[in-house]
């Protein structure tokens, strides 16, 4: 297993610093890591520090509440990408989901998804404080809308779980993958979202979890 190639290094830290955002891209470059996730705000640095790797730039939207306007979002989401963002993740607005506004949260989903032009957009599900039924449908939703990837946890309400991305692994299409991030602060725990179906990794801990593999 090539460990690298399923971490997305993240630092979404509001305290981080141009420095912290430098050496979050120099580890990137070090480890081979696919992907480095930040605020929008860093954006445009990121994209430019990274201009010559194969790396790609992720950054977060409605992020961490999910409570911002679909129009907010989706602005959010076209000025990332026009910065140079290659990937977007979204949260959800939980409340539609817990007031059974289905067709909101689905509808806000595909605003986002046609605005930023085939970019891979990853879906927050937020799974912490999810039941297993609401899992189950927003996994369903997210086939529907043929989203690039479930996304477990913002990292801010809670940690990913391997029950949960079994849950979502269960309940997906072929053509949806499973990226599970919040907590995942070891190579065990790595392992374990990996042998239940997730693909991607989202970790600020990504340096360690290399250390340990070797």
């Amino acid at each position: 297993m090539e460990l690298n190639n399923y971490i997305e290094h993240t630092n979404l830290n509001n305290t981080a610093t141009f420095e912290d955002i430098e050496k979050l891209c120099k580890e990137a470059i070090k480890y081979h890591f696919k992907t480095v996730c930040v605020h929008p705000f860093y954006v445009g640095v990121v994209k430019e520090y990274l201009k010559n790797t194969n790396i790609n730039v992720c950054t977060v939207v409605g992020f961490p509440l999910g409570m911002n306007t679909m129009q907010v979002k989706q602005y959010e989401a076209i000025d990332a990408t026009s910065k140079g963002a290659d990937e977007i993740d979204m949260v959800i607005n939980i409340a539609a989901l817990k007031n059974k506004d289905y067709d909101y949260v689905k509808n806000e989903i595909e605003e986002i998804r046609d605005a930023i032009g085939g970019k891979t957009l990853k879906v927050i599900i937020e799974t912490s404080l999810l039941t297993d039924e609401e899992i189950i449908k927003m996994t369903k939703i997210c086939n529907d809308t043929f989203v690039n990837y479930v996304k477990t946890s913002t990292g801010f309400n809670g940690k990913a779980t391997k029950e949960a991305v079994k849950l979502i692994n269960d309940n997906k299409e072929d053509y949806i993958e499973i990226k599970a991030s919040g907590g995942i602060d070891s190579l065990s725990k790595m392992e374990d979202m990996i042998n239940n179906g997730a693909t991607k990794i989202g970790t600020s801990h990504g340096v360690k979890i290399m250390k340990e593999g070797n």
